[in-house]
């Protein structure tokens, strides 16, 4: 399933965690990943930074895909779908051109 891509990677943007997870077609998960991270209280406002976004994203697929490797001895190049959720309480503003308007506001700014 691995090698053939017929598998779905699942990716949730925590608000303490990010975690991947790999499932098979018959939706068992195959294995996982997760970065660890934490907001910042930069400027009045609890947020991260879209550095620390894509940072977090690729090290918790590399935890995912390291996992992979050492539980099946494939290495991880494709799959067949994707999903991507965000945490439930959090606020992306973008503009026309995929700019933020504001900062990322996370479930701590009440």
């Amino acid at each position: 399933m691995i090698d053939s891509g017929c598998t779905t990677l699942g990716i949730e943007f925590g608000s303490t965690r990010i975690k991947a997870v790999l499932s098979g077609e018959d939706h068992t998960p195959l294995a996982s990943g997760s970065h660890t991270w934490e907001n910042k209280l930069e400027n009045g406002i609890w947020t991260y930074s879209l550095e620390e976004i894509w940072t977090g994203l690729q090290s918790c697929y590399q935890d995912l895909a390291e996992n992979v490797w050492r539980q099946y001895k494939v290495k991880l190049t494709c799959t067949g779908a994707i999903g991507i959720s965000g945490m439930m309480h959090g606020y992306l503003v973008f503009d026309k051109n995929d700019q933020l308007l504001v900062p990322f506001r996370t479930w701590r700014n009440t």
